[in-house]
């Protein structure tokens, strides 16, 4: 029972990043709303009101009809215009950033809760009018109905207001790097607590029984709770074998176990395990590195030419991996006895700076203000004190020698390698490790 909610708890989750999601739950609240007041207007509501307050009733049959028309036509408009610029946004993130952005963008739930007041909106004035009698006297007109349908459409042209204020904002790179960095943040802060006052050594997993994998896919997210509900009850010992993130094939080893298990055990261990064709920061903090690098590089291409977007994501870099350094290489889930069940393996900081670097190394080493911004990154890091283990700075020094050879084998020009020897020697300063730079 507990493996079946956590499956419906991840595919809410999953289908919340949808762009049709909040769209079709508002309009559904429309049509339930118009069925609502139609309801009410076969109560009397709008008769009630003519003798009470006949400033809130439209009494007018011709001007109703004429007033929803124009309502239902505008707002199709409306919507076109803002799919059409939602459009406009993907393929320009698409082109000059990096195509890893577009789920991201897709889930924006502002954009997907204004496409819901549209279309709810719309539905509403058109069951509105609809319930229209052919005759249409003052009490037989849903006048009350009417008059809620025009402070609706205001509410949808409010909105469109804002929709276009937030799409020119939305497309700018500055926001689309700043999100990403938010929601990395957020992720990494979140695991760094979790880990935190925890110390342990998992045992030796090459003996241990496999679990293949009977499709293929991106790992994207594991059920921790459900893998841990089966291992405390089957008294298993388990280890995600692929990386969060990483392409799996049909038939490699997704998990690894020790203990006394069968086919139909088996099967329910793998079903935790969710495979797809795309990838989420909330899930995968790494996604974040790689997309902003992406974007440093599509910056660096000769189509685009943007060195300043390209030192923008290396100060994210910066920061991002400055928050990665208090973070351990190694990531464990608990019982509640505090005993270690699962063993989930993670990019260790030497491979995902190297990753990073020997991108940026590849595209950026010709240009030397960026090779200054990677020596001050790589400063930075070294001087960090919020290190959780001291072997991140003996990383940091290695990339700090790779980048010096790839910089004096690409510059010829003798002010830019006295730039260059500039950086070493200020790097060699603040080296406290004693190790050669």
């Amino acid at each position: 029972m507990k493996k079946h909610l956590y499956n419906i708890i991840k595919s809410l989750d999953k289908l919340e990043s949808n762009i049709a999601f909040y769209p079709s739950i508002i309009s559904l609240f429309g049509i339930l709303f118009a069925f609502f007041m139609i309801y009410l207007e076969s109560i009397g509501i709008s008769k009630y009101l003519v003798e009470h307050a006949p400033i809130l009733v439209v009494n007018n049959a011709e001007t109703a009809r004429s007033l929803l028309t124009t309502f239902v036509a505008g707002l199709i408009s409306i919507m076109v215009f803002s799919f059409s610029l939602v459009m406009i946004l993907l393929n320009q993130a698409s082109s000059n950033f990096s195509p890893r952005l577009l789920p991201g963008l897709i889930s924006n739930r502002r954009h997907q809760i204004i496409l819901g007041i549209y279309n709810s909106t719309l539905l509403y004035c058109i069951f509105t009018l609809v319930s229209i009698t052919p005759q249409g006297d003052k009490y037989q007109m849903p006048g009350f109905s009417v008059l809620l349908g025009i402070v609706f459409m205001t509410l949808s042209l409010g909105a469109f207001i804002y929709f276009i204020h937030s799409i020119s904002q939305e497309i700018q790179v500055n926001t689309i790097m700043d999100k990403i960095f938010k929601k990395s943040k957020l992720r990494l802060d979140k695991l760094i607590e979790a880990e935190k006052h925890i110390d342990i050594e998992f045992e030796d997993t090459s003996n241990w029984k496999e679990i293949m994998a009977d499709s293929t896919g991106y790992m994207q997210d594991v059920s921790l709770n459900s893998l841990a509900d089966l291992a405390e009850e089957h008294q298993l010992k388990i280890e995600i074998v692929p990386i969060k993130g990483a392409y799996v094939l049909k038939g490699i080893p997704i998990l690894k176990y020790k203990g006394d298990s069968d086919e139909d055990l088996e099967k329910k261990l793998a079903e935790a395990i969710t495979f797809s064709n795309s990838e989420l920061i909330e899930d995968n903090y790494v996604l974040a590195f790689k997309q902003i690098t992406e974007i440093a590089l599509k910056a660096m291409s000769p189509g685009i030419n943007d060195p300043g977007t390209c030192i923008n994501s290396i100060d994210y870099l910066t920061e991002l991996f400055a928050l990665r350094m208090t973070k351990k290489d190694k990531s464990y889930y608990f019982s509640e006895d505090k005993t270690a069940l699962i063993f989930i393996k993670t990019v260790s900081f030497e491979q995902l700076l190297y990753n990073v670097m020997a991108s940026l190394r590849t595209y950026c080493k010709h240009d030397i203000i960026i090779v200054q911004k990677l020596f001050l990154m790589l400063q930075y890091l070294l001087q960090n004190s919020n290190v959780l283990n001291e072997n991140y700075k003996k990383v940091v020094i290695k990339e700090i020698k790779n980048l010096e050879k790839d910089a004096l084998d690409n510059h010829k020009n003798e002010a830019d390698i006295s730039v260059i020897k500039s950086c070493i020697k200020r790097l060699q300063q603040v080296n406290s490790l004693g190790y050669e730079i």
